[in-house]
C-alpha cells in the first residue's frame, strides 16, 4: 500500500479513502445515471463498495484519497492516482457526488492532488475519459491537460465498447 498523505485546500480536506467511507459513496456509486461513463456498472450494495475501497486500500499501486470539507469528515467524493511501470508517470481518476457539482470542488480537489504528485517528483500525469463525458473532458481542459489521442474500442462496459480520449499534463505545463 502506497502512503496517502492528508492534503489541505481553502474548503477540503484530502485523507486516505478506507472501507469506511462506502455508506458516504453507495448513493452515487449505486446510481444508473451518475456511473454512466464508469467502465463498469453501477454498485447494487453497500458491501460491494466497501470490498471495492477495501481491494483498492490493499493495491501497491494506488493511492486513492477521500474529498471532504473542512471540519465535516464525510466523503463526498475521492481522487485516485495510479503509478504506472515508469515509475514517474501518474494516471489519476476522479467522482464527486452530484450534490457537488459545479461548485468547484473537484477542480479544487483534482489540483491539489495533481500539486501535490508533480511535487513528488512526477514528471507527467494522464487521465482516460470517455468521448461523450462532457463535464469530465471539460475539467482537464480547464485544468491545463493536452488531448493526446482517442484509443477506438478500448473498453468493454456496462453500456457497451467504448472509445478513451487520453488527457495528459507534464509537470513543466502545470501552473496552479
Amino acid at each position: 500500500m502506497m502512503d496517502t498523505p492528508v492534503i489541505e485546500t481553502a474548503r477540503l480536506r484530502l485523507r486516505e479513502r478506507t472501507p469506511g467511507d462506502a455508506e458516504a459513496m453507495y448513493p452515487s456509486l449505486s446510481d444508473a445515471d451518475f456511473m454512466t461513463w464508469w467502465s463498469r456498472a453501477p454498485f447494487t450494495s453497500v458491501e460491494e463498495v466497501r470490498e471495492s475501497f477495501a481491494a483498492d486500500a490493499a493495491s501497491a499501486d494506488w493511492r486513492v484519497w477521500a474529498i471532504t470539507r473542512l471540519g465535516d469528515d464525510r466523503a463526498i467524493g475521492y481522487v485516485a492516482a495510479g503509478l504506472k511501470r515508469q515509475g514517474d508517470v501518474s494516471e489519476i481518476g476522479y467522482m464527486l457526488a452530484r450534490a457537488e457539482w459545479g461548485s468547484g470542488v473537484a477542480r479544487e480537489a483534482v489540483s491539489a492532488v495533481i500539486g501535490y504528485l508533480f511535487a513528488s517528483g512526477q514528471r507527467r500525469i494522464f487521465a482516460d475519459t470517455d468521448p461523450e463525458n462532457a463535464a469530465s473532458n471539460a475539467l482537464l481542459t480547464r485544468l491545463g491537460f493536452t488531448l493526446e489521442g482517442r484509443l477506438r474500442g478500448e473498453w468493454k462496459t456496462h453500456i457497451g465498447v467504448r472509445d478513451s480520449l487520453i488527457w495528459g499534463l507534464l509537470a513543466e505545463e502545470w501552473t496552479k
